[in-house]
């Protein structure tokens, strides 16, 4: 698998953006070892990541998944999860199939453990190579940690957009906010493209229009939400409703967010930091960086802002054009940053 990925053809503009995972956001060094984890789908991406591994001579495994286990898996190979026990750094692409989400947390069980820094890609395509992958990752990490200061600063959240999102996140300081710039450390695994400060909220409360994308397999089903937006009611920072025009992504998403006794509670509450974007492209992988709040319902990545509960699900919502407060101070009108 590894050389069939060192021999795969690739557009050479997917280039720039490999070269920015390779050595800004990930600062792969000589002496380590990288496991790059792919499929077939993502399969063009992940060869112009090797390429660049190749380029600076750095040691690394790389794995095709279908050619390891039938997909959608039902567990993460094992000579994966042992190849990730030898390794610094770790790449996944991947395009997400229903039911795989218990697959990635395996990986990560190994990343945090491991304290890896991995690059978490799940669903990348072209475009986001050519977008979100070419931004200066230096600036977003320098107003992320901006942002950091205030979330952490901050007794609340507030945000509102034309299109009716109206949400308070009430905070708890015994949660910590979380920086996923792009700069990836041993502490906190990140998406790539990265550019956003998340943290588990004390409690939710209001609408939330999801006129973005929603995330996990779904993003790729339903696409761009401007059209047929989905609202949803946060009470005591439960799903207490859930509307749109479009009856079958209304009913896949309750059911979804009602898998277990958590799936219905905002793990994540957090600001997209990419300066880089301008526009959902209908990719949750992306769009969940652009400026503005996304949240998150079910797991609360407890291990990096210390929630002490759990789900077995976790699925992205993303608006369009916030105003954003923390508390009196605004931050943000429509979309764009005032710090």
């Amino acid at each position: 698998m590894k050389e069939e990925l060192a021999h795969t053809p690739f557009d050479p503009e997917l280039s720039q953006g490999a070269r920015n995972a390779v050595t800004v956001c990930l600062r792969i060094q000589p002496d380590e070892k990288v496991t790059v984890i792919t499929d077939r789908a993502c399969q063009e991406i992940a060869a112009s990541i090797v390429a660049e591994l190749e380029r600076l001579s750095l040691s690394y495994n790389a794995f095709i998944l279908e050619e390891l286990t039938a997909r959608p898996m039902h567990d993460m190979p094992a000579a994966i999860l042992d190849d990730m026990e030898s390794s610094q750094v770790s790449i996944y692409t991947v395009q997400a199939q229903m039911g795989e989400l218990g697959t990635r947390m395996q990986m990560t069980d190994v990343v945090n453990r491991r304290k890896i820094r991995h690059a978490h890609m799940v669903n990348i395509e072209k475009k986001i190579m050519l977008e979100g992958m070419r931004a200066d990752f230096l600036k977003v990490d320098e107003l992320s940690v901006k942002v950091w200061e205030i979330g952490t600063a901050a007794k609340a959240i507030h945000a509102r957009t034309a299109a009716g999102t109206d949400i308070t996140a009430d905070l708890n300081k015994d949660y910590k906010w979380v920086k996923t710039s792009g700069i990836i450390s041993t502490q906190k695994w990140g998406n790539l493209p990265g550019g956003e400060v998340f943290t588990t909220p004390g409690e939710v409360n209001g609408t939330f229009v999801i006129d973005g994308v929603v995330g996990d397999y779904l993003c790729a089903k339903y696409g761009d939400l401007q059209e047929t937006p989905l609202t949803v009611r946060v009470k005591g920072n439960r799903v207490t409703e859930a509307q749109s025009a479009n009856k079958e992504l209304e009913d896949e998403f309750w059911k979804y967010t009602h898998t277990d006794e958590n799936s219905d509670r905002v793990g994540e509450f957090a600001i997209g930091t990419n300066i880089g974007l301008t526009s959902v492209i209908g990719n949750i992988l992306q769009d969940e960086k652009l400026p503005g709040i996304h949240m998150a319902f079910g797991n609360p990545y407890g291990a990096h802002t210390g929630a002490q509960w759990y789900s077995s699900t976790h699925i992205d919502v993303v608006g369009r054009d916030f105003d954003i407060w923390a508390d009196d101070r605004q931050i943000m009108t429509r979309g764009k940053f005032l710090i």
